[in-house]
């Protein structure tokens, strides 16, 4: 696990940012910073080329829609490595811009903790004098972000695992509720959408702040766990387990005196994320650099 931290640079000027990241960026001869995506890759802890290049490939396509140019920020090279004691031999690799590096993190694995630093690094990066106040916002944004693909992904496991032991889309949904009810010291997911103004049919989790997010996905990581553990079947048995798993997420809250029912709602997350792409859109040429 990775982590990054600020430090005070003596007789200097401003904060020095140090970070896994930082210290596998190249420079080419015209004084640009790149980085290599097998370097990248071993960083956001992906252990085979194959599939780090399904995620490159999302980057490039995330790149396009971008209107932005590919070759521009990813170049495919070949680059000779050690294999062994002696041997040595050439490897496909490919040269990253800061842009390039912010998409492949933004399509990485959003279970993997380390997927989020990097998202913020090569935010913060679009300037090497960027301010901590300006790091401090966005690492808390994207934190909230990654959070919530973290519980989409826990769901999905969920709704599929509970498919296969004979409960339907309507059962998913009536034991996803009954777990926000105990979440929410017995308020109902409705209620709680009531009283965040949630509109419509938009999830409560997109208005959630990140502590009760990330409270929901662990209650829904341990029903997955022991559904598939116990191979329980049924939506009985299912609805008992995730009842008592948030119940007792919520004991643990409770007892650091914060209870998920009273915390204000946040800013739609989905606006929060159109607005980090949006600021890296906007600063793809200083991103190229």
């Amino acid at each position: 696990m990775f982590f990054f931290f600020s430090e005070k640079v003596h007789g200097g000027v401003g904060n020095t940012y140090i970070s896994p990241f930082e210290s596998i960026k190249q420079i080419d001869e015209s004084g640009n910073a790149f980085w290599y995506a097998r370097d990248l890759q071993e960083i956001l802890e992906y252990s085979e080329w194959r599939n780090f290049s399904k995620v490159i490939e999302k980057a490039k396509i995330a790149c396009k829609s971008s209107n932005n140019a590919v070759s521009l920020h990813f170049v495919d090279v070949n680059k000779m490595v050690l294999i062994g004691s002696s041997t040595e031999r050439y490897v496909q690799d490919v040269k990253l811009t800061k842009y390039a590096c912010y998409l492949i993190a933004m399509n990485g694995d959003p279970r993997k903790e380390v997927i989020a630093l990097a998202q913020t690094y090569f935010v913060v990066k679009t300037n090497e004098r960027e301010d901590i106040e300006c790091y401090e916002k966005y690492k808390k944004d994207v934190k909230r972000v990654e959070a919530r693909a973290q519980l989409k992904e826990s769901e999905k496991r969920l709704s599929q695992n509970i498919y296969e032991r004979g409960v339907d889309s309507n059962g998913f949904a009536r034991i996803r509720s009954k777990g926000d009810t105990a979440l929410f010291g017995g308020h109902s997911t409705q209620v709680m959408k009531t009283k965040l103004g949630v509109k419509g049919n938009r999830p409560l989790a997109d208005f959630l702040p990140t502590v009760t997010i990330a409270a929901k996905n662990l209650a829904t990581e341990m029903t997955n766990h022991n559904v598939e553990q116990n191979d329980m079947y049924g939506e009985s048995p299912i609805t008992d387990e995730h009842i008592q798993n948030n119940s007792t997420i919520r004991k643990m809250l409770v007892n650091r005196g914060i209870k998920p029912e009273e915390l204000p709602p946040e800013k739609d997350v989905k606006k929060v994320e159109r607005t980090i792409h949006k600021n890296l859109n906007s600063n793809s040429k200083g991103l190229s650099k």
